[in-house]
Order: C-alpha cells, then structure tokens, then sequence
C-alpha cells in the first residue's frame, strides 16, 4: 500500500466524470458505493454503513485514485475495489532498506576488527595485548601500551607499573604454554598436589621508564636454579625503537598453599617445566652483598600501620609482591623521591603476609655523606618491611639517580630526624 501511494503521488489519475455521475444517480435507489464503501437506505431512513474495503489512499489530504486499470465496475455499474496485484501487496521497503542496512554495518565493523591492521609503525602491534610465542617455543612476548593511570608525578609510568607488566607477562606465558591449571600459575600437576609459585629474590635495573602512550615490549623465559628452583627473566624494550628499558630476573620455589610450607619440585611438575627451560645466564648479574637487617636503632624513616585492603591479595590469598614494593617505598624519604628516580632494587622476600596483617616500612640512606651531596652519583638505601611483632617480611637494597641535570642541583638536604610514623 505504501508503494501504491508512492506510485500515485508522481502518477496521479483522477476519475472520470462518468464515475461522478454514477454515484450520483445511484442516491436515490437506497444503495451507493462510495469507494469501497456501501450505504444502505433503511425503511425509517436512516443510513447503515458497511465497510467492505479500506478507504482510498490520500496523499497531502487529497483523495488519490490508483489508476483507471484498477477501478472497474461490476455488472451493476457499481465501483468495485480494485484487484490484488503483485505491486500494491508489495512490503514496506524502507524497514527492509533499514535492516539491510543494520547488517551490512555491523559486518562491516566485525570484518574491520578482524582485520585489523597498524596504521602506523610505532601503533601498537599486539592491540589485544594477547602476546605470542618466540624463539622455538621458549620466549613470551606481549605488548603493553602506557596508559594514563599508570603515571605519576614524574610522567613517567612507576616501578609498580613496571612488576605489573612483569608478573602478567609470566602469567600469560604459561598460560599460552598450555600448563595453566585452576591455581595462580600453576600447572596442573602443582593443582593436584596443592602446590604454588612464590617469589623469593627479584633484580631489576631500570635504565629508562617509559612515558604515557609508549608501547613497551615484554620479553619473559624461564631456566632451572638448582634443585628446587626456577628462574624468570625478563627485557623490557621500547617497540619504536628497540632500546632496552628494563632487565629483571627472579628465583620462584613451590610452596604447599594449605600448609604454607616450602615444597620440592615433584618430578611430574618438573616433567611439565623442563621442556620450556632456556639455557641462559640472567640478565641481571647477581648482587652477591649480603642485605643487612634493618632494626629500629639503624632505621632512620619508619612509616607504621600499613594494613591490607581485600584488593591486595591475589587468588592465593596472599598479598601480591607488587604489594610490597609500594609498602617499601612509603618510607623513603621525600626529598629523594622528589630529586631521584629509582635505578635498581634488590629484595628477599622472606615470609608472606594476609590480610589481617599489620606492618611496618623502615629505612636507612647507606651513607650519609652521599646524601648531603647528592649531586655526585647514585643514593643507595636499604630497607625492611616487617610485622607488627618483628617478623620480617622483605628486606630490600634501592639506588636512586638524578631525574635530570635541572633538578640534581636542586636538592634539600635529608633531615634524619624526619622520621614518619603513624
């Protein structure tokens, strides 16, 4: 009917006189039909009306007869509707249009993601941040792209950034391995056996950190460490240019998650991690220095009544050791943090801690006589983070270098006794 109208607003046909005639003469016998619609005389009168068919289409308020070839008359010289043809019982094609149209552009932008390419060399490669396999089966690369909320006051993204990009990378990689079972890491023979990954050394040395929008690129392997140990490197680069950012490398041990006990490596697990060993050296050469216990007599900044919050443990119920870098770092110092950026760290993780937890950051600038002249090279600190009641939870080295050659020689002087504590 829509079509029809449509037809009939660019070919309009009026009826002929002797139709208007015909409707006329027919007032007085009692019956009429006027465009469809028949009028019976009654006895007292009165008119009856009984529609037989729909009123003619009007178009701008003006009655429109479709074509002389669809108004016909009956044997009675009546006007009949006009016949059923292939085009007025044609559908409404513009919510077909519409439809087709919804189709085609939802294709379109399905096809578009699928197909998706850079359009430019420093875009990102990976844009879903899957990451892939490299060098025979024994490397994971993923890429990360610095976002917003990962910057500091430095513009620059923070070391917490940095283990984050770390931790998810190695969990990616076992997980493209196909050994990721039900656990944080874990294989499926580590899930039978109730068995986890924890840390208990990390190296990093960060020579550059990258800037919001920067696209780094993560490469992570692993290689035996004695018996009963597993080593995890890692080389942060810029994927523009392929400069080095950051080198790491970590010792893991198994540990019973229902005990919370240390564990051998079973010989089915070692089964499952043999085949990805790399045989290489780390990337960081190891610090041999033995890191000294801090206690409340050499500790100079001390910042107490660090808890937990639910968002800090990880699937294993115990707290993230990303954690523990940003606990470690409330006790810096302020004007080292403000004049420095951190160049390397060297942490023991010793014992964990959940939720329930209460601890304490110390720290202590290696020598004085550096700090008061922090203008001639690097400041090294050390640190420990540690229960309420003593037990040591890591003990840490850092060293700081100048953010840049404005604001070394801008640097206040480090009171020691601008202790924090709460």
């Amino acid at each position: 009917m829509v079509a029809t109208a449509a037809t009939s607003a660019f070919f309009p046909v009026f009826s002929s006189p002797d139709s208007s005639g015909s409707k006329k003469k027919q007032l007085g016998n009692g019956s009429i039909n006027l465009g469809g619609i028949t009028t019976k005389s009654s006895s007292s009168g009165s008119l009856q009306v009984k529609a037989n068919a729909q009123a003619p289409p009007k178009t701008n308020g003006t009655k429109v007869v479709t074509s002389p070839m669809e108004v016909s008359k009956n044997e009675d010289g009546y006007c009949s509707p006009p016949p059923r043809t292939f085009i007025n019982q044609l559908p409404d094609w513009s919510m077909l249009l519409a439809a087709i149209t919804t189709v085609f552009f939802a294709s379109e932008k399905q096809w578009t993601m699928l197909d998706w390419k850079p359009k430019r060399p420093d875009m990102l490669i990976d844009p879903f941040g899957i990451g892939r396999i490299v060098q025979d089966g024994l490397v994971f690369r993923q890429n990360f792209s610095i976002r917003s909320y990962e910057i500091g006051a430095d513009r620059t993204a923070s070391i917490e950034t940095v283990m984050n990009h770390l931790q998810e990378t190695a969990l990616n990689h076992v997980r493209s391995a196909g050994m990721l079972g039900d656990g944080f890491g874990s294989t499926p023979e580590m899930c039978q056996k109730n068995l986890i990954w924890v840390v208990t050394r990390m190296q990093v040395v960060v020579d550059r950190y990258p800037t919001w929008g920067d696209v780094v690129q993560v490469d992570s392997w692993v290689s035996a460490s004695g018996k009963n140990c597993m080593r995890r490197d890692w080389v942060i680069r810029d994927s523009k240019t392929g400069d080095i950012l950051t080198r790491a490398s970590s010792i893991w041990v198994m540990m019973n998650k229902v005990t919370r006990r240390l564990s051998k490596i079973p010989e089915e697990v070692r089964g499952e991690i043999e085949p990805y060993f790399m045989n290489s050296e780390p990337v960081v050469a190891e610090d041999s220095r033995k890191l000294v216990k801090l206690d409340d007599s050499s500790a100079e900044y001390v910042r107490k009544g660090l808890t937990p919050r639910w968002s800090d443990l990880d699937v294993n119920q115990h707290v993230n050791n990303v954690k523990y870098i940003g606990w470690i770092l409330e006790s810096a110092p302020l004007p080292i943090l403000e004049s420095r950026e951190l160049s390397s760290m060297s942490l023991e993780y010793r014992r964990e801690c959940g939720r329930d937890s209460m601890l304490q950051s110390l720290t202590a600038v290696s020598d004085r006589g550096a700090e008061n002249s922090v203008n001639l090279g690097e400041i090294e600190c050390r640190h420990l983070l540690r229960l309420e009641d003593g037990s040591e939870v890591v003990r840490g080295r850092t060293q700081w270098r100048p953010k840049n050659s404005e604001s070394s020689g801008n640097v206040a002087q480090i009171p020691p006794e601008s202790i924090i504590g709460i």
